[in-house]
């Protein structure tokens, strides 16, 4: 890193590992610095957003450019500044690639129904980015300098197509950090939309909590990092609302 994370307005989690909350939505992206590689999670609301947040990876690089990015899951926050990412290899849930494809027009719609430009909607609409590389189970990306990510396929939950990222301790005694995407939000009640599975949600998120363990530090994808009795109670909380025993 040739910067600080909080220099480029981001906060460090550990050396390796920096997340942003993002204006409008409190969306948040997060990056992962290896030697010779680095992941970004998550795209942003706009091709606007997405450039912005290339240029501050490119900086807080060192002049290195992303080569990974992880979609948590396909709705417009979380992937329409994707194509702004142009030549990265691109991660997803299974069966995520199908879904922009064919509701790219209720993405767009849904975009400007929460306050995007109509304008800034249909160009992201228009650009659209499948992910070339779908996880089906768990696939282990290797970043260099010691840093290894676990992209986790933990849904369905809050949609059908949930992915979780776990990057390992890196370096030695830092703890590990999950990002989780929308399965859990910190500044509100999880939004359960059309395209949730509330009878799976819960198991969802027993699956994040193994995959990070008591001491893992929790990224929301709304929200402050939280821990893993937040996640917990959250869990329990889902399987209240909605009637899921065990």
């Amino acid at each position: 890193m040739t910067v600080t994370w909080e220099e480029c307005g981001w906060q460090g989690l550990t050396p390796r590992v920096g997340r942003c909350r993002l204006p409008g939505w409190d969306c948040t992206v997060g990056l992962v610095a290896g030697d010779g590689a680095a992941l970004m999670i998550d795209a942003g609301s706009s091709l606007r957003e997405g450039a912005r947040l290339r240029t501050e990876a490119c900086r807080l690089l060192g002049g290195a450019r992303v080569t990974h990015l992880a979609l948590t899951h396909p709705h417009f926050d979380h992937v329409f500044g994707a194509a702004a990412f142009a030549g990265v290899e691109v991660f997803g849930a299974v069966g995520v690639d199908g879904v922009p494809t064919g509701s790219s027009e209720a993405l767009r719609a849904d975009a400007v129904h929460h306050g995007l430009a109509p304008a800034d909607a249909t160009e992201a609409a228009d650009l659209l980015v499948r992910p070339r590389h779908q996880v089906s189970g768990e696939w282990t990306l290797d970043l260099g300098g010691g840093v290894r990510v676990l992209l986790a396929n933990v849904g369905p939950g809050h949609t059908g197509h949930d992915l979780a990222v776990l990057v390992r301790g890196t370096p030695d005694g830092c703890p590990e950090v999950v990002f989780c995407g929308d399965l859990v939000e910190e500044s509100g009640e999880p939004q359960a939309g059309p395209d949730a599975i509330p009878s799976r949600w819960p198991d969802a998120l027993d699956r994040l909590l193994n995959l990070g363990g008591e001491d893992a530090l929790y990224v929301p994808g709304h929200g402050a990092v939280v821990d893993a009795a937040f996640v917990r109670a959250q869990r329990d909380a889902l399987a209240r609302r909605f009637g899921v025993s065990g």
